[in-house]
């Protein structure tokens, strides 16, 4: 039998209500489906996941293992994968029907890519579509440049395509990480490839209580953010020791600000836990104008040094009077051009 080009790796654990969106968004794609195969792992479900997909039975490979976490089951869909490419979708996610088949124009133009991902729309539980979420088509050798580096998305699993032999030197992906597997291998491929981002939407994220990072109703529990903050931890201490291995310093320029990030992500979610003293916070705050200076227009970098202060002055429980104060001083100003359609000049 002939090897298929794509892989298409869906890992579930108690999704059974969403497995066959998931799977039907795969097996509807407008790209020969010789070329690819569905292999959905089953990670130790216990809920009615084998019975809703016995109705795909011929045309998807159903695998079942012990419960062992997202890197667990990677780790076992790769190894049975026959694909040349590798393309993660989570099982409570779809894809629409052009995904593979833009990506697969995308690895034919440029074959030196290891990795390519695009935009996902968030699906909200009423059925409506966001463009909200952070997306920034960095593409290239990312590790080459700093600016590179802090423009560099985390891109969620569905958006993720790999091509198989750029990963080799990844795996196994460290079984202690029972989520945020897909950032341990996005956040080193740049250290071995180059990437490239699509900048259209090829998928769509579903937003539920049961997400780790955005949920239906904006609020996180505090027992999910415990355990974010003890996979990161994990994360983070799996790629310094990654870099280490392969002689990259991780206290160097760029390096160090690459994952200054992970500290900042962890000092959100620890204030949202603990509220931090003002000093505590205002460090925390001024040091995103100091990173992110590359970035920024001298007028995002005033404010951000302003919000920096207000943050010491009010505190951290009352830093949103700042924050509601700029947003109406930034209607006001939009509601000063006299003329329709007319821009605000720049100052």
């Amino acid at each position: 039998m002939t090897a298929p080009l794509f892989t298409v790796l869906i890992d579930t654990f108690n999704y059974g209500k969403y497995i066959e969106d998931a799977v039907r968004s795969v097996l509807e794609q407008d790209f020969p489906s010789e070329q690819f195969e569905v292999l959905v792992i089953d990670d130790g479900s216990t809920d009615d996941t084998a019975s809703r997909l016995e109705k795909f039975a011929g045309r998807i490979r159903y695998e079942q293992k012990a419960n062992g976490g997202q890197a667990s089951a990677f780790n076992y869909g790769i190894e049975r994968a026959r694909g040349e490419f590798i393309a993660f979708l989570d099982a409570d996610d779809v894809w629409l029907p052009s995904k593979l088949r833009r990506v697969n124009e995308a690895f034919s133009r440029q074959p030196e890519v290891g990795m390519v991902y695009h935009r996902l729309y968030e699906w909200t539980t009423d059925g409506q579509l966001s463009t909200q979420g952070h997306f920034a088509a960095v593409s290239g050798p990312v590790a080459e440049s700093r600016l590179w580096l802090l423009c560099y998305p985390m891109m969620q699993a569905s958006s993720l395509v790999f091509r198989r032999r750029a990963i080799v030197d990844l795996l196994p992906v460290p079984e202690v990480l029972r989520t945020q597997a897909d950032a341990y291998l996005t956040a080193l491929i740049i250290f071995i490839c180059p990437v490239l981002g699509i900048d259209e939407y090829l998928a769509k994220y579903r937003v539920h209580d049961a997400n780790s990072y955005r949920q239906s109703e904006g609020k996180v529990s505090d027992t999910q953010l415990k355990n974010r903050m003890k996979m990161r931890d994990a994360l983070v201490a799996e790629i310094r020791d990654w870099l280490r291995k392969h002689g990259l310093d991780t206290e160097s320029g760029n390096i160090h600000d690459y994952l200054v990030q992970w500290r900042k992500a962890q000092e959100r979610d620890g204030f949202a836990l603990q509220t931090p003293g003002r000093w505590e916070f205002y460090r925390h705050l001024v040091e995103y104008p100091q990173l992110y200076s590359v970035l920024m227009s001298k007028r995002q970098r005033a404010h951000s040094y302003l919000r920096a202060f207000a943050g010491l002055a009010l505190g951290y429980r009352h830093l949103h009077l700042f924050d509601d104060m700029y947003a109406g001083f930034k209607g006001w100003r939009k509601s000063q051009a006299t003329v329709p359609g007319e821009e605000i000049p720049p100052r």
